[in-house]
């Protein structure tokens, strides 16, 4: 697993990273289970998520996968950045969105997502 706990600013977050993935989406499945199973064992409403997109395709096979586990960990996440997503991942994004219920903010700069992120 990629992923993993990181510290800003004295606060926790849980990077996942899907980073650089291209067009693998058996490697993005398998890195949002492990993710999921992280996520959904913490409190309620405590997560503070920065998810790296950059770099890898989310086609229609990865969009039903991310909808089950974002409404898994939907009570469990306080805040989610997300990094990578424009054009057609942007709309995919803003139709999980809409589908979940869980909002989600874009960045293009990881240190802007991690400010975000921490802040009250």
């Amino acid at each position: 697993m990629r992923s993993q706990w990181i510290e800003h600013k004295g606060k926790k977050i849980f990077y996942q990273d899907f980073a650089q993935n291209f067009y693998n989406s058996a490697a993005v499945k398998t890195e949002l289970d492990e993710v999921q199973k992280i996520v959904t064992a913490s409190p309620p409403n405590s997560v503070l998520v920065l998810s790296d997109f950059r770099d890898t395709s989310i086609a229609g096979d990865l969009l039903s996968a991310m909808n089950a586990a974002s409404r898994a960990t939907k009570t469990h996440v306080r805040k989610t950045a997300v990094l990578g997503v424009t054009g057609v991942k942007r709309q995919l994004a803003d139709l999980l969105t809409k589908l979940t219920g869980q909002p989600l903010k874009y960045f293009d700069d990881v240190e802007a997502a991690k400010n975000w992120l921490v802040e009250e």
